[in-house]
């Protein structure tokens, strides 16, 4: 998939933990799990508002694209 998560780097940037994170923006462990591991196929507007919201944050520090040929072997489908 061309579009990458960055979660995990925004998350380190900010020292916050997956289940702070989690608690912040009140979602699942395992659904911030699937998006952070870049598993997930969607995001609600309203997710994405309370991410960036709790990471002080832009979407595009969260999500960024990328041309299919720039992307490593392994993620190419």
């Amino acid at each position: 998939m061309a579009i990458i998560v960055n979660l995990d780097v925004m998350m380190a940037k900010r020292k916050m933990s997956l289940n702070e994170l989690s608690e912040k923006v009140d979602i699942t462990l395992s659904n911030l799990s699937i998006l952070k591991t870049g598993k997930a196929k969607a995001i609600r507007f309203s997710t994405l508002d309370a991410i960036c919201k709790a990471l002080d944050c832009q979407p595009g520090d969260i999500l960024e694209f990328r041309k299919d040929d720039n992307l490593p072997s392994e993620n190419k489908t």
